[in-house]
């Protein structure tokens, strides 16, 4: 596996065990049918009781039953899901630092008593609620209401392009406390069993087929007071959820550009035209060269990363940065191996054309690249131009 500046050679032994780990379980259960996952826009829901008995879900946690693994641990684990296919890294992504991250950071002990053991053994699956169908990239805006009623609240208004939501047992939903002055946003745990919740299903998707996405309805939907996150107010909350699961996207388009990469060198080593194998012509090695120092590039950027956040140092706006690099980095090279496979490289026989279509969602979620501009624009002037 491309490791071109010898990068894991500085790996600890616990590190190396979830890498090894999680690119063995890729290798047995991922690989063998994601293709076809990915064509008959399935997602494999088998996998996620054997994700949680590896510890996949949340591992960088502690507590709970959680292993607390060191970030750089937790980016491999990325990696090497998403060299299988983004789909199952997302749902690990969403389920460790949209979910359970929430509930570890700002929950009551019950909350996390209730919640993060079954979370984390994947006997339960959770989702995240905060993107609207009229706010996108301004969630700020939103408009999902929570009125308290009685005891609890009742919720109003809609997410979509919700990971998860359609077979999510809980719902971290991210809406307006319209009975307290300011109106200020509040984290809310709703049980998709409720009353007035529904999670329908989204179809027609070209990309991130083998992922599940739905919708959140919420219709008068009532909650305890006992569901509300008690240890967060205001759009920190839900940014900061934001920032966990970027800078496991930020290791994960490193998976699938890797995957690529090595889908290309030995397609172009065993392709013979001409005579010989496409590999000997300096318009391949040129593109292989090209990838390899992209992907280097963006390796590094991600261990830096991963030191940063372990020792607390890491700002969102470097994890911007990264989101940003990274995620541009994977979908040039997913084109480019595509590219090198000539026509076998639109089939779901190889890996490219699959990673490349999943990318174009990755390019999206998590805040657009865009935006992500937008932000290290406003770090390095001081201003603000989204306002």
């Amino acid at each position: 596996m491309l490791d071109y500046v010898a990068l894991e050679g500085d790996l600890a032994d616990e590190e190396r065990m979830v890498r090894d780990t999680a690119r063995r379980f890729v290798d047995e259960q991922v690989r063998p049918d994601i293709g076809e996952q990915f064509e008959d826009g399935t997602f494999p829901l088998e996998l996620i009781p054997e994700m949680g008995d590896l510890g996949f879900f949340a591992p960088n946690l502690e507590g709970y039953g959680l292993p607390g693994v060191s970030e750089t641990a937790y980016g491999l684990l990325m990696q090497e899901l998403e060299a299988g296919d983004s789909g199952v890294r997302s749902a690990a992504s969403v389920q460790g630092a949209l979910v359970m991250y929430p509930i570890h950071a700002y929950g009551s002990d019950e909350q996390r008593e209730r919640w993060l053991p079954s979370l984390g053994s994947g006997e339960a699956i959770g989702c995240f609620g905060l993107t609207e169908p009229e706010h996108g990239s301004d969630p700020a805006s939103m408009e999902t209401r929570a009125e308290r009623d009685g005891d609890g609240y009742r919720l109003q208004g809609s997410k979509t392009w919700i990971t998860n939501a359609p077979v999510a047992d809980v719902a971290v939903v991210w809406a307006r406390d319209t009975s307290s002055e300011g109106k200020p946003v509040r984290g809310f745990l709703v049980e998709t069993d409720r009353d007035g919740v529904t999670t329908n299903e989204i179809d027609g998707k070209l990309s991130m087929r083998a992922s599940v996405t739905g919708e959140i309805g919420l219709s008068n939907a009532w909650v305890p007071e006992e569901s509300v996150l008690p240890g967060v107010e205001g759009m920190k909350g839900p940014l900061s959820c934001l920032t966990q699961a970027r800078y496991g996207i930020a290791w994960g388009v490193v998976g699938a550009a890797r995957d690529c990469f090595e889908t290309a060198r030995e397609y172009a080593l065993d392709r013979e035209q001409f005579g010989g194998p496409i590999a000997r012509f300096q318009l391949q090695q040129e593109k292989l060269a090209d990838m390899a120092t992209r992907i280097t590039t963006a390796q590094l950027l991600a261990h830096r990363l991963a030191k940063l956040k372990e020792r607390g140092d890491l700002t969102p706006q470097q994890v911007s940065m990264a989101k940003r690099n990274n995620v541009a980095m994977a979908r040039e090279v997913a084109r480019t191996a595509r590219e090198m496979l000539g026509g076998n490289g639109i089939t779901t026989d190889y890996s490219p054309m699959r990673h490349l279509a999943n990318i174009e969602t990755v390019y999206t979620y998590e805040g657009t690249h865009d935006i992500h501009s937008l932000v290290l624009g406003q770090d390095l002037t001081g201003i603000a131009a989204f306002e």
